[in-house]
């Protein structure tokens, strides 16, 4: 798999490209602690909870008000991959899916160790932020999948029969390489999620969200990005319970005012494409981000995932001065989703000033080690 030539950036570019990044990790990160509030629970137990509206705010999950799953863990050490994979051009020994695999199986040890490896000359940065080292409702395929160092591919996946949303909710990170084509981006993202969800509907439903990102950070619009979505997963195997998905998604929005009942109905299958569906309706027809949040978290199926691909997508179309500030003033480990955010967005756009040929920077190094 090779990328298309990188960019040439201007500054007023590179802004707005970090505060795409921003609001996607940032929003996915908000939505997925949102969600996790009411995650489990049908939509009669959240109104019995929360009242008729539902939930409307931040309620405790985890012991805390804002905290978050192992949805935005996974986010975080797959972007940890992305930027390794980039750093790791140099050496001519370039393999994307290889990258991301390798930084799922560090986050793997983080729910099984008490904290970071100090012995671990691979870890980096992130590996060794001790707040990611808690089990937050792990998808049990995700633990199964990275369970080992054997790598599943599309042609030999690791569980095959896996079709909920643990890929899905870790692939809205492939949409941000701006500088790649969306052909490219949709094979990485099928590639990485067929590591632990081998199933059609699942891995297709990630390349599907990685297109719209992809087309978000770009400066399209919602409902151009989801259409050229559609064409690049319909020509694939298997692509019918998704390109379906996505089309009500489409076709909801014109039937008229949203609500929960329509979102619940979109989800009903709870696959990775049903979740998927509810995401891209919720951002459709959002006022803003906190309603869109609020339609995409109100149903019965996985609340945190639904959250946090809803955030992501709301994060990357507007930027992250569109979410909610007293939301984000509660998240747990905003700090580490910053600065991760603003490494990926000046590797991606200033690289080759950080590692090439030429030039070296030892600390950049350290934070993103090439072993």
């Amino acid at each position: 798999m090779s990328a298309a030539a990188t960019a040439v950036w201007g500054r007023a570019e590179q802004q707005d490209f970090r505060s795409r990044v921003r609001g996607a990790l940032l929003g996915g990160a908000v939505g997925d602690a949102f969600g996790a509030g009411v995650a489990g629970l049908t939509l009669e137990e959240i109104r019995t909870a929360h009242g008729p509206g539902g939930v409307i705010d931040l309620v405790p999950a985890h012991g805390r008000r804002g905290a978050v799953t192992a949805v935005t863990q996974l986010v975080l050490f797959t972007v940890d991959g992305l930027i390794r994979a980039q750093v790791r051009r140099d050496t001519g020994a370039w393999h994307p899916p290889t990258d991301v695999h390798r930084a799922c199986l560090r986050w793997a040890a983080t729910q099984r160790d008490w904290g970071p490896d100090e012995r671990r000359k691979d870890n980096g940065w992130l590996a060794c932020e001790e707040w990611l080292y808690t089990r937050r409702d792990p998808p049990r395929a995700s633990l199964l999948g990275l369970g080992d160092e054997r790598m599943g591919t599309l042609e030999d996946p690791k569980n095959p029969e896996a079709r909920d949303a643990g890929a899905l909710a870790r692939s809205a990170p492939f949409g941000l390489l701006v500088g790649w084509e969306p052909q490219l981006v949709c094979q990485l993202a099928l590639e990485c999620a067929a590591q632990t969800h081998g199933h059609p509907a699942a891995y297709l439903s990630a390349g599907a969200l990685a297109v719209v990102v992809h087309g978000l950070a770009r400066g399209e619009t919602l409902e151009a990005a989801v259409r050229r979505a559609l064409d690049l997963v319909g020509v694939r195997p298997g692509h019918q319970p998704v390109t379906d998905a996505l089309t009500a998604a489409l076709g909801a929005v014109r039937q008229g005012v949203p609500d929960a009942d329509r979102v619940s109905a979109l989800g009903a299958g709870g696959h990775s494409e049903d979740a998927l569906a509810v995401a891209v309706y919720a951002a459709l027809v959002s006022e803003d981000v906190r309603h869109g949040l609020r339609l995409a978290v109100n149903h019965g199926g996985p609340s945190q995932i639904t959250g946090a691909i809803t955030g992501a997508l709301l994060g990357a179309l507007h930027g992250e001065t569109a979410l909610p500030p007293a939301w984000l003033a509660e998240l747990e480990g905003r700090p580490t989703v910053l600065t991760l955010a603003d490494d990926f967005a000046m590797e991606m756009t200033q690289g080759p000033a950080l590692h090439s040929p030429t030039a070296a920077a030892p600390g950049w190094l350290a934070r993103y080690p090439r072993g």
